[in-house]
């Protein structure tokens, strides 16, 4: 139930469609008695347009979550046993139809993961991803992804997939259940966690949450750092599309505290 309502409420409450329904409720409203208010909802979704797809706005919003968590110390021993893989990175609906492998702009995560396994041919990759869709289902994205791991030359025998989790927390609860039950999870056994850096903070919380103790490896960054806190965007769809990312994230942070599905507000990095 959780994951449908969030797909509902956050249709409604992203920026991008509050804009629009904003500019589309005050045209309609131009046409009647209420004209004056219907110029004034045009105009103030229009300035909200402007700031929303051209300011650094979005990069602001972005950058205190692509910086809250470093990167993980690989030379300090023990090496990983794996690294944990969160679907996301593929659109399986155009994939499955293509016949093809169909990355989308959070690939890295594949990239990143297929390049730490060549770095310690012994770990595993874990990877959790069902199939998220809504209006449009198809198979799950680890049938997907396992196929391309295979044709980058890393063994079945060491992808280990989880294929019905449809959100975060779902991803670390059942992940940590299989892993459990195949007894990869213990004292000594360390295991990467590889995702968009801004969805790092939230990715943390709910695997604390879930008991699953993992290490930040943070990839898909969309900023350079804080000189793009003075970068305007140069398309309207680019600034108000990362307004959007942005701020899910940080909804997503709130909606899973409120739920008990992260162990914090914004979760942080470990002490020491």
């Amino acid at each position: 139930m959780f994951f449908y309502v969030a797909k509902v409420l956050w249709f409604l409450l992203q920026p991008s469609t509050l804009i629009a329904l904003l500019i589309g409720y005050g045209s309609i409203l131009i046409w009647t008695g209420w004209a004056r208010w219907g110029r004034r909802f045009v105009s103030a979704g229009a300035v909200l347009l402007l700031i929303a797809g051209l300011s650094p706005l979005g990069n602001a919003l972005i950058l205190p979550l692509e910086n809250r968590f470093p990167r993980a110390d690989l030379d300090k021993p023990p090496p990983p046993i794996g690294f944990v893989l969160l679907g996301g990175a593929e659109d399986r609906l155009v994939g499955k139809a293509r016949g093809a492998p169909s990355l989308n702009e959070a690939g890295d995560r594949v990239l990143e993961a297929a390049m730490l396994a060549n770095r310690f041919p012994e770990a595993k990759i874990a990877f959790s991803g069902g199939d998220a869709g809504v209006l449009y289902t198809s198979d799950s994205e680890a049938e997907g992804v396992a196929a391309l791991f295979t044709q980058l030359g890393i063994p079945r025998e060491r992808l280990i997939l989880e294929a019905a989790a449809r959100d975060t927390y779902e991803n670390a609860a059942l992940l940590k259940q299989e892993l459990d039950k195949r007894g990869e999870i213990g004292p000594g056994k360390r295991w990467l966690l590889i995702t968009s850096a801004y969805h790092m903070p939230r990715a943390i919380g709910a695997f604390r949450k879930a008991g699953f103790e993992v290490e930040p490896w943070r990839v898909d960054y969309r900023t350079r750092g804080r000189a793009d806190l003075k970068r305007p965007f140069d398309k309207v769809s680019e600034g108000l599309r990362r307004v959007d990312v942005a701020s899910r994230e940080w909804v997503g942070l709130l909606a899973y505290w409120l739920t008990g599905r992260t162990d914090a507000l914004f979760p942080a990095p470990a002490p020491g």
